[in-house]
């Protein structure tokens, strides 16, 4: 079947449907927008609130209460990265074989139930093992979110999407510090419990609503589709107009097929970048602003975390006009280029550091633009790979997998928490991360050019 790949928009011309879409397709393109995206949106949200509510809480008195003297929490991170390792191992050979819209909210559902279980920690210890389990319960979702984005949607409407999508990273974010600040300001000392506790029980009442709200919402796979919500004539639709622009549709991995795959240089080309691209943000994730916050010792527990939710509102910002600008007119290199730019601009200062107090607040500013083209990296590989729904699957999940092990151990070497808040190795690591990760991009560009 001839392929066709739709016109690039003006960049003055905003728009959220292609020219060569018909009016049925945009009549199916706008149904499966609203069972995707806002979900995608929520479920991410919720993700990422319990994914980093520890920063919050430890900065809201889990520190003192539970006894922490050194590098507890960066021990606490990195378990839970290497929860989100090992639980994505087996889902990078599951993805074409269950249901997307089973999978993601069993996983949301199983998070959200330790993420309530973190309430009751008495000891260091027990905590490590809850932090573990959020990890491998959250492992999967990203790639997998990207996965049914990848089932639905053509190269060139991915980034939109993906970028609201990531809107909920930062929602996560934003809401933590927000949630953090309210409970230590009013639920402090209720029925017994520290603000802090009240933040995981929180949290918890809003990802598990959620989780069950994906069964009947996710359209799944064009392979595996929730026929809830999708009747025969739109998974037809969907099938012809994703064929049209040359993607395979259905497919599944086998065993052979990993050595193939694993034996191809695009492969490992994509997994540099995606390295780099998790190492140039573990910053934020290090809970590098709100230390710096405490460290100034003039702002109260409430006060605290009501200021660290500046960086991610700007986030929401930074993911906007990185994704639908590479959608609409700059494409998937220079939207990663100019986000870790403006990233590499904060970096500077903060590695400098000896700098007067409002640069600092610019440059922890700047911190969420690290990840403000996540999802059009991770589109752009979709699209790359959209000739294989197998080989998509795997690489999303694969590629993800072995970058964010990479982050076990660094933020162990670089962003000690005794170090904090100067981490006079972590700030320059991390600006090479994002220096690589520009150059990476346009060697892996230059390879895309050349395979096509």
């Amino acid at each position: 079947m001839a392929t066709t790949k739709p016109q690039k928009t003006p960049w003055y011309q905003v728009k959220w449907y292609a020219d060569s879409d018909t009016p049925e397709e945009r009549q199916l393109i706008w149904k499966l927008d609203l069972l995707i995206v806002p979900f995608a949106i929520l479920a991410y949200w919720c993700k990422v609130l319990d994914q980093t509510n520890l920063n919050n809480a430890y900065v809201s008195g889990l520190k003192e209460d539970l006894g922490f003297q050194g590098n507890e929490l960066v021990q606490l991170q990195t378990l839970y990265t290497i929860g989100a390792v090992l639980g994505a191992v087996p889902f990078s050979f599951l993805l074409t074989y269950i249901p997307m819209n089973w999978c993601i909210p069993l996983l949301d559902i199983g998070w959200g139930l330790v993420t309530l279980l973190q309430y009751r920690s008495a000891s260091y210890s027990e905590l490590a093992a809850y932090r573990f389990l959020v990890g491998w319960f959250e492992a999967a979702f990203f790639p997998a979110m990207h996965y049914v984005f990848g089932s639905w949607y053509r190269g060139d409407e991915i980034g939109r999407r993906g970028g609201l999508f990531y809107v909920g990273l930062m929602l996560g974010n934003l809401t933590a510090s927000l949630i953090a600040a309210g409970t230590a300001a009013r639920l402090d000392g209720v029925n017994g419990l520290a603000g802090w506790r009240w933040m995981y029980i929180i949290c918890a009442i809003i990802t598990l609503p959620i989780g069950i709200l994906g069964y009947f919402v996710l359209p799944g796979s064009i392979d595996k589709p929730n026929r809830w919500v999708l009747n025969q004539h739109d998974i037809d639709l969907s099938r012809a107009r994703l064929e049209k622009a040359g993607h395979q549709t259905h497919g599944k991995l086998h065993l052979k097929d990993v050595r193939k795959i694993l034996s191809k240089k695009h492969f490992w080309y994509i997994v540099v970048v995606d390295i780099l691209f998790w190492n140039s943000g573990i910053h934020g994730n290090a809970g590098a602003y709100l230390l710096w916050i405490k460290s100034l010792n003039r702002y109260t527990t409430t006060h605290i975390n009501e200021l660290g939710s500046i960086a991610p509102a700007l986030g929401i910002l930074y993911v906007i006009l990185a994704c639908f600008g590479s959608d609409l007119f700059l494409g998937p290199a220079w939207a990663i280029t100019a986000s870790h730019i403006w990233n590499s601009t904060g970096l500077i200062i903060l590695t400098i550091w000896n700098v007067p107090e409002s640069a600092k607040w610019f440059a922890f500013a700047t911190t969420y633009s690290a990840y403000g083209m996540s999802s059009v990296l991770h589109g752009w590989v979709n699209s790359q790979l959209r000739g294989s729904p197998g080989e998509r699957g795997f690489t999303l999940v694969l590629m993800s997998a072995i970058s964010q092990s990479t982050t076990a151990w660094t933020p162990l070497l670089v962003f000690q928490t005794v170090e904090a808040p100067r981490f006079p190795k972590g700030f320059p690591f991390v600006l090479g991360c994002s220096v690589g990760l520009i150059v990476t991009t346009w060697l892996l560009r230059a390879y895309v050019t050349r395979l096509e």
